[in-house]
């Protein structure tokens, strides 16, 4: 599996300031909504109740929500890069401007989690992830995440 199987050009967004947590799974729910073709309002639920688990801010100014969602028919992932960090309480406190959210789809076990495992490897990448933070443009943004050479190193 790799990220441009997750990933389409139209769900990498620049998003310059978000109030909150919640507010920010509002956002990526209303960006997923019509790319996965579900209710904003369920999407955004469902990240809330998955996060309510337990944090997925993995460090380093990262988070990786993820949701199951009856109705999807394969794993779609949403981008977000935010000029501004919002807190998330994250493992390491720090508030988090790069999110890659997950949308899959009820009974996608191990679809669900190869994907997670491998954007999970992609965002530990530091170099990467300092080529995420000095772009702002959502296609420079996707061709960053998509290139299978920066998937090779990370």
């Amino acid at each position: 599996m790799e990220i441009s199987n997750l990933l389409s050009q139209d769900a990498v967004r620049l998003i310059s300031s978000v109030s909150s947590k919640k507010r920010l799974f509002q956002e990526l729910a209303e960006i997923a909504a019509p790319l996965c073709g579900i209710r904003a309002a369920d999407a955004c639920a469902a990240l809330q109740e998955r996060e309510s688990l337990g944090p997925t801010g993995v460090g380093h100014g990262v988070a990786l929500p993820h949701a199951r969602l009856p109705g999807l028919d394969r794993v779609q992932g949403v981008f977000v890069r935010l000029e501004k960090p919002v807190d998330f309480d994250a493992v390491d406190k720090k508030p988090v401007d790069l999110i890659f959210a997950l949308f899959a789809p009820d009974g996608s076990g191990v679809d669900h989690l190869k994907a997670l495992a491998v954007v999970s490897r992609t965002m530990r990448e530091p170099s990467l992830l300092a080529k995420l933070r000095a772009n702002n443009d959502p296609i420079t943004l996707h061709a960053i995440l998509t290139d299978k050479q920066a998937h090779q190193a990370a």
